[in-house]
């Protein structure tokens, strides 16, 4: 049975059941765990969804490995830039927890958003090319409601795939290296399991940092009926942004690019705390996900899935 036939068949049943005893149709809630649980399913059995998984997953291994065979003969890596990628790599061979943070940093600024972007590209865009926008438009579903949806299964996909990075690093890494007490980057040293709880708190951060690209995906996609257009777009303009993030004289703009303070979940390896940067970050996203989210439904809302 294909997909249009089951949201067919959902409409007729959940339109018969939303008829009051006069006959008036009662107005449709803004958000059903049925549909939810419907787009979740069909957006993590596609093959590119899982292919995309397996990517990430795949760098913290190759890291890890790299990491390893480097440091084979005794060696050390040196550290880089306080807070970075580089300064976590230095810590990799005394501590395999490191690799988490090391995974995180290396896979932020462009697999992890490239994964969002391709989901989130392909939520509305893929659905039109594909011909059953039309049918998921009919009751239960509606606009504003398969719009919200989309969205929360792409917020969805953000928490796995920071997962899957986080846990294959922490596997890579406790079968690569040895495991103990984290020193953090002000130098005080805390339990394994006190580690553990910031790498959980870190990949949450990074997770939560990728909002503001699901949001500008989810616009992108209202705005073609390609879903490969949608995807191509909406990683362009990811690279983009953080080609502008480098470059010196546009400094001023740097705090407005959603990029800008990515990075910034460094800071939670700091004791204690240092918070700033990272509330920045967390308002940054949110205003992101506010101003396309808005404009995604508006979009949506007026555009014509017949056509």
């Amino acid at each position: 049975m294909s997909r249009a036939d089951l949201v067919k068949a959902g409409g007729s049943r959940n339109g018969g059941e939303a008829r009051s005893a006069y006959g008036m149709r009662e107005p449709k809630p803004l958000w059903t765990l049925g549909l939810f649980r419907s787009e979740l399913a069909i957006t993590f059995r596609r093959w590119r969804t899982i292919a995309l998984l397996g990517v990430l997953a795949a760098v913290p291994i190759l890291v890890g490995v790299a990491v390893k065979i480097e440091t084979s003969d005794g060696s050390t890596i040196g550290g880089g830039g306080e807070g970075g990628g580089p300064a976590f790599i230095a810590q990799i061979t005394n501590n395999g927890l490191f690799l988490v943070f090391t995974a995180l940093a290396a896979t932020l600024p462009f697999f992890l958003p490239m994964a969002i972007g391709v989901v989130a590209g392909d939520a509305i865009a893929g659905e039109a090319n594909a011909g059953t926008l039309r049918y998921l438009l009919v009751a239960p579903a509606g606009r504003t409601r398969l719009l919200i949806v989309k969205y929360a299964t792409t917020l969805t996909f953000c928490l796995a795939a920071t997962l899957v990075v986080a846990t294959s690093a922490l596997a890579t890494g406790a079968l690569l290296f040895p495991l103990g007490d984290v020193t953090t980057i002000s130098g005080t040293r805390m339990s394994f399991g006190d580690g553990l709880l910031r790498a959980l708190l870190i990949a949450l951060v990074v997770a939560a940092s990728l909002i503001g690209v699901a949001a500008l995906g989810l616009f992108v996609s209202t705005l073609t009926s390609s879903g490969i257009a949608a995807m191509a777009t909406t990683v362009g303009l990811l690279i983009t942004v953080q080609i502008l993030d480098q470059i010196p004289q546009l400094h001023g703009l740097h705090p407005y690019f959603f990029s800008h303070y990515w990075l910034s979940f460094a800071d939670l390896m700091r004791d204690p705390i240092y918070w700033d940067d990272l509330i920045k970050n967390l308002q940054m996203q949110g205003l992101y996900a506010a101003v396309f989210g808005s404009a995604a439904w508006a979009r949506f809302g007026a555009k014509d899935v017949l056509a």
